[in-house]
């Protein structure tokens, strides 16, 4: 009798389970068995080794899937990794979408003030504080979205904890890339139609329908 360390048996993602190890003399029959072995370098060179060995012993004893510790790992994740990979393209594109979506709205937005612009300017105002005023409300609507999505991800991370393995919830750099990007498209989507607009002769930005 003994005691063995910690070892994850079906899934690296569930709980360590409280496991017995029976030998196999005492079950009375043998469907297969798993052996590991340990060693220094690279373990794939102990392949041939390890079949010379064995038919050394018993010729009639089959031996397959043999594979070192990690690739055992990577098949044990592949399905996650799958997963995550899909869900990075999806998510990657769904960004996508919202940005080129954020550009046209804040765009159109600011086209549809080319008049009030315009009077603005003939009333003195300059080119620099009226692209200001219009960046200053694009991103004052960028940082509200900013702080509910900001929420809203740091929330649903919480539920999808128990489905990760190695990765943190919580990803301060992905979510700082990402609001980063989209603070920026929204100051590019504000900057572009304000600073056309007030390119433009006031004259013509008056009769601007």
């Amino acid at each position: 009798m003994g005691v063995v360390g910690d070892t994850k048996y079906e899934s690296m993602r569930d709980e360590i389970p409280y496991e017995v190890y029976v030998p196999s003399a005492q079950q009375g029959f043998a469907n297969g068995g798993t052996i590991y072995v340990r060693a220094q370098g690279d373990p794939t060179q102990l392949f041939n080794l390890l079949r010379t060995a064995v038919r050394g012993v018993d010729a009639g004893v089959p031996m397959y899937g043999m594979r070192t510790l990690t690739d055992q790992m990577e098949i044990s994740l592949l399905t996650d990794r799958l997963l995550a990979t899909l869900s990075s393209v999806f998510g990657c594109l769904a960004t996508l979408l919202a940005a080129l979506g954020l550009y046209g709205v804040m765009a159109f937005m600011v086209a549809r003030r080319t008049r009030e612009i315009g009077i603005r300017m003939a009333l003195g105002a300059g080119q620099g504080s009226v692209v200001w005023m219009v960046l200053r409300e694009t991103l004052t609507l960028a940082a509200i979205g900013l702080a509910i999505g900001l929420t809203g991800a740091y929330g649903v991370t919480r539920l999808i904890q128990a489905q990760l393995f190695g990765v943190a919830p919580t990803d301060l750099l992905t979510m700082a890339a990402a609001s980063l990007g989209i603070a920026a498209v929204t100051a590019l989507a504000g900057y572009i139609p304000a600073r056309r607009a007030t390119g433009i002769d006031p004259m013509s930005a008056l009769r601007w329908e």
